[in-house]
């Protein structure tokens, strides 16, 4: 009677999807289609944009100032656009629509900002823009800021989605998706710091912009043409107003006793076969009045939906905003870390500008912007590595799937940033006292601590970005994504507000310098750099902190499943004779 019973409840929990086919997931068979969207996407994006100062001052005659105002503001716009996009898929449109929209749009403003160098009439000669002209141009800004706002919180869940969570070979899918998705990006990166920015600066313009936007048209063209082997997860409403729904019921039943048991809690049957359901967790318990079901809560017919969503709850609903407040924390230390990454990223350009640059007697000097292609070359040969050859080796050892759980990955990278900013102090230490002497430092000096920002990287980045995935529910990915490049915005801003502040309190009354001086042999860029090393130190330990505190995420079904075969297990050994 026993087993009938597990077998009946193993059955229940295997129906609990049934208002839903199964989706039909495929895999590394979608892959073709889906890397190559973004591998070109990113090749087009990247090409377009990198460039984009040296083309507002020349060709179009801006003022430097007011054209990296211009890019500024732009900038945070694309960075702050994700968090609408991410909204409009979650809520109407789902991944695969806004994609295709945003890929759409991120080609016109490519083909447009092509016109304005192609065309004559589009650009000024030999004055600043007309109106007409500067329209066309913020036009071209426009779409490229709609296509970032849809493209980046969706591309990395949607490509995922297209492996099942369930199964052990999907799961490995995904990591590896993450990592080999990484690695077209550094790649992408790398060609075009070189070869694009190369045929703009020294070819033109006109082709320089027409091959990112040529490669864009090729990403739409891949994206749909794979649209017949998509796995589409379909909106769900709106994430906020869920989230706002469980706060705002919390607060009204806030005088309620605390639920003795989750069992007291409404949890009517999960019928999504895409959006698993979520294992109960004790913590953050006072949201658990949310889902108390008292006698003034009406429900529909079928006893499943409350009638006012804004005083009760379901459980799943609960367990999904406890989900977002446990990843706060751990995604709040990701700000410091993107200080760092955006701090060395423009110092060492200027670093690199005061050394010698040249390579052996040939009078080529290496341009000082390109130096970040180290950081991204590091990137690109330890993904392969760390994907094939490290992590099976490691889950040998560990018998755990992936080898290290993702937050030890992402406690890595913080940890090899704290050694990317000494070495980087050490090393402008050392180009210092080089041109104190009247000489000037090689700057291959500068690629060790270039390689240590990139292996940084490898870990902490894409660590986040599959953390952020796995952790939250199926149907709020892309805010998952949003999150990401939210943090990029704020770690820029706070980058803009250290330097204001360094810049006005480190200089002597005497005219001394300060650490942040226009000639850095004036400055202690290095003093700087300790100073940042020093919060990324203080920021792994508040790292590790939230990660002890921190508990995964767990389907309802498989918490279910191993507990029916602990309690077969169980009487299984209770029954057993003696050896």
């Amino acid at each position: 009677m026993e087993l009938d019973t597990s077998s009946s409840k193993k059955q229940q929990l295997s129906d609990d999807t049934g208002g839903e086919p199964e989706e039909k997931y495929r895999g590394w068979k979608a892959m073709p289609y889906v890397i190559g969207n973004e591998t070109f996407e990113k090749l087009g994006t990247i090409g377009t944009t990198a460039n984009l100062l040296v083309y507002l001052t020349t060709v179009y005659g801006m003022k430097s100032a007011n054209a990296a105002t211009l890019l500024n503001l732009w900038g945070g716009t694309v960075n702050l656009a994700p968090l609408l996009g991410a909204f409009l898929s979650d809520t109407y449109l789902g991944r695969y629509a806004t994609i295709a929209f945003a890929s759409i749009a991120s080609f016109l403003g490519m083909l447009l900002l092509t016109l304005t160098a192609a065309v004559p009439s589009l650009h000024p000669h030999n004055t600043g823009p007309s109106t007409a002209q500067l329209a066309a141009l913020l036009v071209s800004f426009a779409l490229l800021a709609v296509g970032a706002g849809g493209i980046r919180p969706c591309n990395l869940a949607f490509g995922a989605d297209q492996f099942d969570p369930r199964t052990p070979a999907g799961r490995r899918g995904i990591a590896s998706f993450f990592n080999w998705y990484y690695f077209t990006f550094t790649i992408a990166m790398m060609l075009s710091a070189t070869l694009i920015i190369y045929l703009q600066s020294n070819v033109s313009w006109p082709l320089g912009l027409a091959v990112p936007a040529t490669l864009m048209g090729l990403s739409c063209a891949l994206f749909f043409m794979g649209t017949r082997l998509y796995v589409r997860v379909c909106p769900e409403g709106s994430p906020f107003t869920r989230f706002a729904c469980v706060i705002v019921a919390a607060l009204r039943k806030r005088r309620l006793p605390a639920p003795a048991s989750p069992e007291e809690l409404f949890d009517p049957p999960h019928k999504s076969s895409l959006v698993s359901k979520i294992a109960y967790t004790d913590q953050f318990r006072c949201l658990d009045k949310a889902a108390v079901l008292v006698s003034e809560d009406e429900l529909t017919p079928d006893g499943s939906t409350p009638v006012n969503p804004w005083r009760l709850c379901t459980l799943q609903q609960v367990e999904e905003v406890k989900c977002l407040a446990r990843l706060i924390p751990v995604w709040s230390s990701g700000i410091i870390y993107y200080i760092v990454l955006t701090n060395l990223g423009n110092y060492v350009v200027l670093q690199a500008m005061q050394t010698d640059r040249r390579i052996g007697r040939s009078g080529f000097q290496v341009p000082a912007g390109s130096f970040v292609v180290f950081q991204m070359l590091a990137l690109t040969v330890w993904i392969p590595v760390y994907d094939r050859v490290l992590v099976p080796a490691v889950e040998r050892l560990t018998k755990r799937e992936g080898g290290i759980t993702l937050l030890h990955r992402i406690g890595t990278g913080i940890a090899l940033s704290i050694a990317t900013m000494l070495v980087s102090a050490v090393v402008e230490r050392r180009r210092r006292s080089v041109a104190a002497s009247g000489a000037t430092m090689s700057c291959f000096m500068l690629v060790p601590q270039q390689l240590l920002a990139g292996l940084s990287e490898a870990f902490a980045v894409i660590g986040q970005v599959e953390f952020y995935y796995k952790q939250f529910p199926e149907n709020m990915r892309s805010v998952a994504g949003a999150l990401l490049f939210l943090g990029f915005a704020l770690a820029s801003y706070a980058s803009g507000l250290m330097i204001t502040v360094v810049h006005q309190t480190t200089g002597g009354s005497g005219g001394r310098p300060d650490w942040l001086a226009q000639d850095l042999n004036q400055g202690r860029v290095d003093l700087y750099y300790l100073l940042i090393a020093a919060m990324a130190a203080v920021n792994l330990v508040y790292f590790v902190a939230c990660a002890r505190w921190y508990r995964f995420k767990k389907s309802a079904a498989a918490v279910a499943v191993v507990e029916l075969e602990g309690n077969d297990n169980l009487k299984a050994n209770a029954t057993a004779p003696p050896v």
